[in-house]
């Protein structure tokens, strides 16, 4: 019965936040002059398709890195604003190596995330240290940090040896020997192939539960960002939980521009695609930092800005899906603030009968 009980309420928030979410855009269409019933059966007629579905998951294994990295910050009260940059770096140098490399598939491969990973790893831990050293805010450092980066790749892809032309007017790293590719899979009655990139991904999910409830270092990580006075006191150095976590969260991050570059694009060039970093914000807000909520609430972002293709074509700006993805990150707020007061009022009439029976049975 307990179980049952904990499950709705766990429920409850996330299925309250999508119904004012779908309540809030079906007014803005109302006042649109749209078909609120059409709007949606076009939007999810459209997604449905089995290349739609691909489209979705590649979208969704790249928003998932993104809000996991993000996610692992949160947990320790930190907030990683410079996902966005963290990424394009690592991506930068992952793809410089890998555009040299001439090894078999099962090396390749791992060199190249591996690179993606320090590097992302190493830039996020620049704001690590600035904060344990010099209190230096990390959403002010990241920030910057994310500038920064932009400019340290267009520098080495224009200005160095690094840089080639791929085309007219596109200047990238060497394109990755075939060698280097992870191989993808396609669906039933699908011409696009979904990324192998988002088996990694299920790895990194199943690595942040285990790593966050099952290990030492997950519970003095969750300590911590709760109370860093408490955790201290019984023995955890929070300025090395800080540290650590940033290196981290920017490894995780390191991995966000690998499922297009290795599946994909096989380069890098000015125009990698940018900005998954801060939906990653919103989808770790979403998925409340759990990788299951993660991974619903990067599916259905994916869901959106896909299927949203089809609303030009009935004669409905695309910009409503925004306006659905930007209110649904404000209704789990809403929804979750109040689910939690609920719950506090729970626990407090539970415990006030509690004393009363006492004083009866006394």
């Amino acid at each position: 019965m307990d179980y049952l009980k904990r499950l709705g309420n766990s429920l409850l928030a996330p299925l309250l936040a999508l119904g004012l979410a779908l309540a809030v855009t079906s007014i803005i269409l109302v006042a649109f002059g749209s078909d609120v019933v059409m709007v949606f059966q076009q939007m999810w007629g459209y997604g449905s398709q089995a290349s739609s579905i691909a489209l979705i998951l590649n979208l969704a294994t790249t928003y998932y890195l993104s809000a996991v990295a993000v996610a692992i910050g949160f947990k320790m009260n930190l907030f990683n604003i410079g996902v966005n940059g963290q990424y394009l770096l690592g991506g930068m140098a992952a793809a410089a190596v890998a555009g040299h490399l001439s090894l078999p598939s099962y090396l390749a491969i791992p060199i190249t995330i591996f690179v993606a990973i320090v590097v992302a790893g190493a830039w996020a831990g620049i704001a690590g240290w600035l904060k344990v050293s010099r209190g230096v805010s990390e959403v002010i450092s990241t920030i910057m940090l994310n500038f920064i980066a932009l400019g340290v790749i267009s520098y080495t892809i224009i200005r160095t040896h690094v840089g080639e032309d791929i085309s007219v007017n596109v200047r990238g790293t060497r394109t990755i020997p075939k060698s280097g590719w992870m191989p993808g899979f396609k669906l039933a009655n699908s011409d696009t192939e979904v990324y192998g990139f988002i088996f990694v991904a299920l790895l990194v999910g199943i690595g942040y539960w285990f790593v966050l409830n099952r290990t030492r270092f997950g519970y003095d990580l969750r300590a911590s960002g709760m109370s860093p006075s408490a955790a201290l006191a019984s023995g955890v150095d929070s300025k090395k939980m800080i540290a650590v976590t940033m290196l981290i969260s920017g490894g995780i991050a390191g991995l966000v521009a690998l499922p297009d570059l290795l599946g994909s694009s096989h380069t890098y060039t000015l125009n990698f695609p940018t900005g998954f970093g801060f939906t990653g914000i919103a989808i770790a807000l979403i998925g409340r930092n759990n990788p299951l909520g993660i991974a619903f609430g990067a599916l259905l972002w994916a869901f959106l800005d896909v299927s949203s293709q089809q609303l030009d074509l009935v004669g409905v700006p695309q910009e409503i899906v925004t306006i659905l993805q930007g209110v649904t990150v404000l209704a789990v707020v809403i929804a979750y603030e109040i689910v939690r007061r609920n719950k506090v009022k729970a626990q407090q009439r539970d415990v006030g009968l509690a004393l009363a029976n006492q004083e009866v049975g006394a």
